[in-house]
């Protein structure tokens, strides 16, 4: 019994349509799932591939970044060794007491103060207490005119200066004037802090010289090596006496910079040759020198200038970072795959770091990702659109199948009715059961009827069978509207004989001639007539008017019955199918007769329209074309 109940119950939940479309659905989202998840591991594995080919590159391009810095550490390095020239940052040549910078470059000012000789304050000592204690000025310009004999050239610059100065105190200005030009004509020497020839040419300026342009543009070179308030200061009385008033320039920060760290490292880089990094207010700079403790160069450059000389890579980003884990230049992401390079094991200055550019794709990952999405989605597409056409077909044809149950069971009813008549009054007949004469008349004429009646359920359903495999044949005629439309309601008329219902016929006269087939228009108003008489069976009249309405003609068939729902007003004209207003109000009928009105309108060029709403009745328009009257 068990097995029974199991083998009825699991027949009850396959019985199409509902549980044939379930297992179809569940089939088609079983197959998606799959589907999805070979898709999903294929881009996985694809990627997991790409991972490792982008781990390899990333290792290949770190490989090419170490040659490529050492190509440009070692070319900077030689280019110091044979021609010191300006490359990636200024060179310095560097002295115990001097800074230049190659190629020539302006330096208009020095990090660090004259390192050239001048004389002791205490060899004038004599000469300047005659001058200011003694009030002797006199007795001052014959002690500093004795020093200007000096073997010493920094004494006879010192004595020159301060000659010129008693002299322009005495006011003669024509001598002291000439002692500042012996001044001016010392180099290699310092007079007050400041170099000689440069203090003489101020001064020989001051007295009414036309040298003070020459002046500014030797200020400009860099001529003299000056501190920056030096340069100011002389700046500042130049300008005056050129009578412009402009500020004094200023060096480039870079260059003064880089100039101020040259001079501080070349005492803590004793080794004659070598590269380094340090840290000024917070920024990594990078040195590379060669030469001894007497004369050096030295570039002064950024490692971020370094590493962008030797980076080639666009997909690729790249950091350097010291010993003590700073980064000294590019960016270091912490986030996916790099590469490193220690210092130890490349020999450079700085541990570097590859990784991945933020972003970048590799296009021919994406390319076949793209492809590989694209044919998964080809597949779902089919695989929805496979189970949605098979799903219609089921339903369709499950809907057909319904129809014609419900259509073999209406023909059934439909030929029982009559059949049932028939046979009752032949047995009557038959067995003489007849109370009189009258009777037996009456019950010829309904056997007349009831056959009549088949006969037009016969023909009904050979029409139908023969417009459905397209040997229906039409023979086309000109006819007039109106006698058609009357001979319909005559037949009619003996039907309802008795029964108090009505058809009322409305239409002009002429203008409506039609070409058709006579005996197939005739069916089709039979039926929607004889539809309006059925689904109005509390209404007693139906209405049939026609009228010309510009180049057809209308014929109108109306009825005050339940209506038409909205829902159903275009599938009543398919075959088999029976409105809601049918099954709810009993009406006999077997679904076919509007299938046939609207393919024998359609035959003949026209068209069938419905107006209907629910409560208010239907009317039913065959639109045919009109005939052109000459």
């Amino acid at each position: 019994m068990y097995n029974q109940a199991s083998a009825m119950s699991l027949r009850v939940w396959l019985r199409p349509p509902r549980s044939l479309l379930v297992i179809l659905f569940l089939l088609t989202l079983v197959s998606i799932s799959a589907v999805a998840w070979f898709g999903w591991r294929l881009v996985q594995q694809d990627s997991a591939v790409e991972e490792q080919r982008t781990q390899e590159r990333l290792e290949h391009t770190a490989d090419r970044l170490v040659a490529a810095l050492s190509g440009v550490l070692g070319d900077i390095g030689e280019r110091l060794d044979k021609a010191p020239r300006r490359d990636t940052g200024p060179v310095f040549v560097l002295t115990e007491s001097s800074l230049a910078v190659l190629p020539p470059a302006v330096l208009l000012y020095r990090p660090f103060a004259s390192m050239e000789p001048e004389a002791p304050a205490s060899v004038f000592a004599e000469g300047e207490a005659r001058e200011f204690q003694q009030g002797q000025p006199d007795a001052a310009v014959g002690w500093y005119r004795s020093l200007t004999a000096s073997s010493n050239a920094a004494v006879r610059a010192g004595a020159w200066l301060r000659l010129g100065r008693v002299l322009r105190k005495l006011g003669r200005p024509d001598e002291s004037r000439l002692a500042y030009l012996q001044l001016s004509g010392f180099s290699g020497v310092l007079v007050a802090g400041a170099p000689a020839d440069l203090v003489g040419r101020l001064a020989v300026c001051e007295s009414g010289c036309e040298d003070v342009d020459r002046l500014r543009e030797d200020l400009l070179r860099g001529h003299w090596s000056l501190t920056r308030g030096q340069f100011d200061f002389y700046w500042t009385q130049v300008a005056k006496l050129a009578g412009r008033g402009e500020r004094p320039p200023v060096m480039a920060p870079e260059l003064e910079q880089a100039a101020a760290l040259a001079w501080t490292e070349r005492t803590r880089q004793p080794v004659s040759g070598g590269q380094a990094t340090v840290w000024v207010d917070g920024r990594p700079a990078f040195l590379v020198w060669r030469g001894g403790p007497g004369k050096r160069w030295m570039l002064v450059t950024t490692p971020e200038a370094i590493l962008q000389r030797s980076m080639k890579s666009q997909d690729a980003r790249f950091a350097a970072v010291d010993s003590e884990g700073r980064v000294v230049a590019g960016r270091k992401d912490g986030a996916g795959r790099a590469a490193v390079r220690t210092s130890g094991e490349s020999e450079l200055p700085w541990t570097l770091y590859v990784t991945r550019t933020p972003g970048f794709r590799d296009p021919v990952l994406i390319t076949r990702q793209r492809y590989l999405l694209f044919g998964m989605a080809v597949m779902v597409v089919f695989l929805l659109s496979g189970t949605y056409f098979i799903a219609r077909v089921i339903r369709r044809e499950t809907a057909v199948s319904r129809l014609q149950s419900d259509f073999v069971a209406a023909v059934s009813h439909e030929f029982r009715t009559p059949l049932t008549s028939m046979r009752q009054l032949s047995e009557i007949l038959a067995f003489g059961r007849l109370p009189s004469e009258d009777r037996r008349q009456r019950y010829y004429e309904t056997l007349v009827r009831e056959t009549e009646r088949l006969q037009r359920l016969v023909e009904k359903l050979l029409n139908f069978g023969g417009m459905e495999a397209g040997k229906r044949q039409y023979h086309f005629e000109s006819l007039d509207t109106a006698p058609l439309v009357e001979h319909v309601a005559k037949e009619f008329e003996q039907e309802i004989a008795g029964s108090g219902r009505l058809i009322e016929l409305h239409g002009t006269a002429s203008g409506c001639r039609i070409e058709a087939d006579r005996e197939a228009l005739y069916i089709a108003l039979r039926n929607l007539v004889d539809n309006a008489l059925k689904y109005s069976p509390d209404f007693p009249t139906v209405w049939v008017e026609w009228e010309r309405e510009n180049e057809s003609v209308a014929i109108r068939v109306r009825d005050r019955g339940p209506g038409i729902p909205a829902s159903e007003r275009k599938q009543i004209f398919h075959k088999f199918v029976r409105g809601s207003a049918a099954t709810s109000g009993g009406v006999k009928g077997m679904g076919v007769g509007l299938a046939v009105v609207h393919h024998i309108v359609r035959a003949h060029g026209g068209e069938v329209r419905v107006a209907s709403e629910p409560g208010q009745g239907s009317t039913f328009t065959l639109l045919l074309p009109a005939v052109r009257e000459s």
